[in-house]
């Protein structure tokens, strides 16, 4: 039967090579691709015993992990180069505070917003952790919580300021802390800065080596291109095995939590849309061009795998600077999450502060709640781990129970794709709303 599976497997990738080689449409393509995904897993779940499903999850994992694995070799190298030749090109190096503020400061502000939705959407569903019964993964993934408390429980601003600062940065490149990718923004921004600074006293050299620069970007996104064009397979690939894993009972069970985040995550993408339009973006428009990068952040469950597509889409699609798109990518993917580090852990805090004793919707708290996410938000990149990171140090912050973060682990991953998908819009739309506020064509 594996066999089976496998060659019908093959059919539908094959079916999805021949759609975008006609269309031409690689956003439509990756639409029908997850479409696929979900009604193949959908189907292996419910037709086939455990051991035939891991028998055919073992080979497409190969297309999807495989898929996951090619952006994430290319992350590192593209981050170090795309921002060492955007730098390279500008006509002086303060043009750099001027976009990192005004990329921090959207992320931030719109993670704050993102926090005040999932607190409403807490209120209007009144979700408590009062009731949560604790299964064999729930316990587990307490204990593995607690764990991890005591890699946030010291966490101080200057310790995570520090962090970012590379000591080795070769080793940097290699993703070997959970801040390497900051760390590299900033080890080939000093780069690029250092450049600019031999260009104005040797204008030859410094022409020699913005052309140097300039050929081995051209070199990395060629291969980035030749990579992006596999996001229907992988798209597909990695659908198919989330829908043939999710445990529909839990997902039943923790429905309106469920409903609740994905309500919030919506009408955090119309809040975008929103501050699109108030800057003069068409957000229908916006929307279809990065739909390709949001079909793949939906499914890869990834913001650091994204980032390729990210910056793809955001030069090529839609028309930002190299330098914006850079540093609204790397710092959107683990600084100012709108969905693991904004609506998250604010829902999670609301639900756990009735069962100490605080009104969770008295003033004073909801304003130091808000401020607590923003805050936390930034640290986030210090220790990495996504949604489960943010929830524990915000929760750690207000002096709450941290038991919830293991209680919901069963819908763990559904839940993530919708937030990772918002976590990348959010650096999309912070690098776009910069663009126009610098006026950076």
């Amino acid at each position: 039967m594996i066999i089976l599976n496998l060659v019908i497997f093959g059919s539908l990738l094959f079916l999805l090579a021949v759609i975008f080689r006609k269309t031409e449409k690689l956003g439509l393509t990756v639409f029908i691709g997850l479409l696929l995904g979900l009604v193949s897993g959908a189907l292996l779940q419910n037709i086939y015993d455990k051991s035939i499903i891991d028998g055919t999850l073992d080979w497409v994992n190969l297309v999807g992990n495989g898929y996951v694995r090619l952006l994430q070799m290319i992350v590192m190298p593209l981050v170090f180069i795309s921002i060492l030749s955007a730098i390279t090109r500008l006509n002086q190096a303060g043009a750099l505070g001027k976009v990192s503020f005004s990329v921090l400061s959207v992320l931030l502000i719109t993670t704050a917003i993102a926090a005040l939705i999932g607190i409403a959407m807490a209120y209007i569903f009144d979700l408590s952790a009062a009731g949560l019964v604790a299964g064999e993964r729930e316990l587990a993934a307490q204990v593995k919580v607690a764990g991890r408390v005591e890699q946030v429980a010291n966490l101080s601003i200057p310790a995570m300021l520090l962090s970012f600062i590379p000591r080795n940065p070769f080793a940097e490149l290699t993703g070997a802390n959970a801040t390497s990718i900051i760390s590299v923004v900033i080890f080939s921004a000093l780069l690029g800065v250092a450049s600019l600074s031999l260009a104005k006293e040797d204008k030859d050299l410094g022409e020699r080596i913005a052309q140097g620069v300039d050929t081995l970007n051209k070199w990395i996104m060629r291969l980035v291109r030749l990579i992006i064009r596999l996001t229907p397979y992988g798209v597909f690939a990695l659908m198919t095995k989330m829908s043939a894993v999710s445990q529909w009972a839990d997902i039943v069970n923790l429905g309106s939590f469920i409903v609740a985040s994905y309500l919030a995550i919506l009408l955090m993408f119309i809040i975008h849309g929103i501050l699109l339009f108030v800057a003069r973006v068409n957000p229908i428009d916006y929307y279809k061009k990065v739909l390709p990068a949001l079909s793949f952040a939906f499914t890869s469950r990834s913001s650091a795998a994204t980032l390729p597509l990210n910056i793809e889409t955001q030069t090529d699609k839609l028309g930002n600077s190299s330098v914006i798109a850079n540093f609204s990518a790397t710092f959107g993917a683990t600084i100012g999450q709108n969905g693991c580090a904004g609506i998250y852990p604010a829902m999670l805090a609301v639900m756990v502060a009735p069962t100490v004793g605080i009104d969770p919707f008295t003033i004073s708290y909801l304003v130091s709640l808000i401020f607590v996410v923003a805050i936390s938000s930034f640290g986030i990149a210090g220790v990495g781990g996504g949604a489960t990171f943010a929830a524990i140090v915000v929760l750690s912050a207000l002096d709450l129970p941290l038991e919830l973060v293991g209680l919901l682990i069963s819908i763990e991953p559904l839940i993530d794709m919708g937030r990772t998908a918002l976590n990348v819009n959010g650096a999309m739309v912070a690098g776009t709303l910069s663009n126009r506020l610098l006026n950076k064509k």
